[in-house]
């Protein structure tokens, strides 16, 4: 089996692809940065699951917001202005479910920079379609979006600074390989430490695998036809030992 975690940006630069294959052993194939949409589509074709770190789309309310805000006779009093409303507006129910989880927010697809990305990955996910992969937001398909810091700290490992800091990267690929043993980077070692995308990506295909197995806290009943508007958080729900 082949999984694969894309570390998603506004523009390639800053995006990376990450496929690993899984039987007796986890063996990191491919891993490239800079990547554009033509490469991701490429290797969704060739691969079980494919974990996007991105929101795949917005809020409903703030898509009715925004709808009725762009009226041209809207009463003032349709809107409450509050900081509750507001919540309501800037984040999803994966969001509220992730802030359960692990006590953290996620970014806000409607309130951050987060935006210009998910941009782009509406237009990925139109490629995506139209080369003959089923869309479901939720992830009950092939594609499922990952937040690759909630799984580490899911997972038991400190987060802290790994983004900003190569020898921070270095130590926690070194736990993660003790966690791991299993787990072979193999040549892209030395990349997986250079590049936050690179190890995110990484870790959005170990991700992409929890959701292949089930290991994760899906939506409810009542969540799913929200979570297929507005995108799913798949974060594991098992320890990282329970991949292989």
């Amino acid at each position: 089996m082949l999984t694969a975690g894309v570390d998603l940006a506004a523009e390639p630069k800053g995006t990376a692809l990450a496929v690993i294959q899984w039987g007796s052993s986890a063996t990191l194939r491919e891993l490239s940065v800079d990547v554009a949409d033509e490469q991701i589509v490429e290797a969704a074709g060739r691969v079980a699951k494919l974990g996007i770190d991105c929101a795949l789309g917005w809020p409903v309310e703030f898509a009715e917001f925004v709808r009725a805000n762009a009226g041209l006779h809207v009463e003032p009093a349709e809107f409450d202005g509050g900081m509750e409303w507001r919540r309501r507006l800037a984040y999803r129910e994966t969001d509220r479910s992730v802030r359960e989880q692990t006590g953290r927010w996620p970014l806000s697809v409607s309130t951050d920079r987060l935006g210009l990305t998910a941009m782009r990955c509406a237009g990925l996910l139109s490629r995506l379609q139209a080369s003959g992969i089923a869309i479901d937001r939720s992830g009950a398909g092939l594609v499922v979006e990952v937040y690759p810091g909630a799984s580490l700290r899911q997972w038991g490992f400190a987060t802290q600074g790994y983004r900003a800091s190569a020898a921070i990267r270095a130590r926690l690929l070194t736990d993660l390989e003790a966690a791991a043993p299993w787990f072979s980077a193999g040549a892209f070692r030395p990349l997986m430490i250079d590049s936050c995308d690179a190890f995110d990506a990484v870790l959005a295909a170990f991700s992409s695998r929890a959701a292949t197995l089930g290991q994760y806290l899906a939506p409810t009943a009542e969540q799913l036809e929200q979570a297929r508007v507005e995108g799913w958080i798949a974060v594991p729900a098992e320890p990282i030992q329970k991949l292989q």
